[in-house]
């Protein structure tokens, strides 16, 4: 006979045993497709970020695709229209332009597809679902201090900007005169884009070189821009007295830190950045919907006295 006590006794166990199971988080529905939209590969350091934010969305069990813009916001937009009609589930996004490309995104958010940007910003606030950004203003305002401690508080130098589109040229450049400004004795004689582009640096700085001979230094918006000054210094057999400063913390001029070529970048970090985006987008496709709309990523000073610490994109 089935006693009242028995059937509680049963319910219990039976309750117990739920609570016991384990809790699987959901797994991604089969076939999901995440597009990796990257400005351009033609620089190692958005490879890097392009492979990374891929291979975490592969991880995390996405089939994953990098497209590249090659740096045209036509061609962004051409990827944009073929990911929304193929129907893939999320974006991971470094766009062409700060404002041209919202479109772009505020079009995929309507088609139901998530974006969530990493290291460059889009200028809206209700367009992407996050934004993963490292923090470029406070990076050169670290990097003014050292140039002013290197260079001194006098001289000559020539800024080279990145993309006039991209909020990270101007946060850099911002950051760097909130500090070197201050000392009227540092004299900017030119300033102009070299479009964060390698090649387009040592022509731009070999033709500004002729007209301003005697520079202490160049500021340059990244890392492919250093480089390419330096070519341009050395060229000039000016690489020993100029002194080069980039941004970005790519494994050539971490290297060339290292050897005294370039005197300083700063690191910012690649691979966190495509891995937190990722991240992100999966925990969205499992349901979660409060993501901050910006999330700032520290960056680092890399000096010869530190760069020991430093190499493959992010610290050893």
């Amino acid at each position: 006979m089935i006693t009242l006590r028995l059937i509680r006794l049963l319910v219990g166990a039976a309750l117990a045993a739920l609570v016991a199971l384990p809790v699987h988080a959901a797994a991604p529905a089969a076939g999901q497709r995440v597009a990796v939209v990257i400005s351009t590969l033609n620089n190692p350091w958005f490879v890097v970020l392009a492979n990374t934010a891929r291979d975490r969305a592969k991880e995390l069990g996405y089939d994953a695709t990098i497209f590249d813009s090659q740096n045209d916001p036509a061609k962004e937009s051409q990827h944009f229209d073929n990911l929304i009609a193929s129907g893939y589930a999320a974006v991971l996004f470094n766009c062409t332009d700060a404002r041209g490309s919202i479109a772009n995104v505020r079009r995929a958010k309507a088609a139901g597809v998530p974006v969530f940007c990493m290291d460059r910003e889009i200028e809206a606030n209700d367009a992407a679902t996050s934004q993963i950004l490292s923090d470029n203003y406070s990076g050169c305002v670290a990097l003014g201090r050292y140039f002013v401690e290197q260079v001194g508080e006098t001289g000559k130098y020539i800024e080279l900007l990145g993309l006039v589109a991209d909020t990270n040229t101007w946060n850099r450049s911002k950051g760097f005169h909130s500090v070197v400004d201050r000392f009227p004795g540092l004299k900017l004689v030119a300033q102009q884009s070299a479009e964060f582009d390698r090649a387009k640096a040592l022509e731009v700085l070999e033709s500004l070189l002729q007209r301003n001979p005697d520079i202490d230094a160049v500021f340059c918006g990244n890392d492919a821009m250093a480089m390419g000054a330096y070519q341009a210094l050395l060229a000039a057999g000016k690489a020993a007295k100029v002194k080069v400063f980039g941004f970005d913390g790519a494994d050539d001029v971490v290297k060339s830190v290292a050897e005294g070529k370039i005197t300083a970048t700063v690191m910012q970090f690649p691979k966190t950045m495509a891995r937190s985006a990722a991240e992100n987008a999966d925990k969205y496709l499992k349901g979660e919907r409060k993501f901050p709309q910006r999330t700032p990523v520290a960056v680092e000073l890399v000096t010869k006295a530190n760069v020991k610490k430093f190499g493959d994109y992010g610290r050893k």
